[in-house]
């Protein structure tokens, strides 16, 4: 399996084991983090009306810049309130 590496300036990996994807999304909330770079809400908003259609719960959450990590506080909530994440990484 390969390793996962943490973009913040990790100089060795870590052991983080994944977790297993679940095997239904039904009863589950999903969190769709928009990492705030120029047109991700566009393809955010297609993947959550999918998502939603299929009478899937979502949360949308937005990162205050994409130059930095997420603050805590965010992470934090996002932790709490969904069982997963989906984040749009590119424009």
């Amino acid at each position: 399996m390969p390793a996962l590496l943490d973009p913040t300036s990790e100089r060795s990996p870590t052991i983080r084991p994944r977790l297993p994807r679940p095997a239904d999304l039904a009863g589950l909330t999903v969190g769709i983090v928009d990492i705030s770079k120029a047109r991700g809400d566009v393809f955010l908003d297609q993947i959550d009306a999918r998502l939603q259609a299929r009478g899937i719960a979502t949360r949308r959450y937005m990162k205050p810049t994409m130059a930095r990590p997420a603050p805590l506080a965010l992470r934090q909530q996002i932790g709490t309130e969904v069982n997963l994440v989906i984040q749009g990484l590119a424009d």
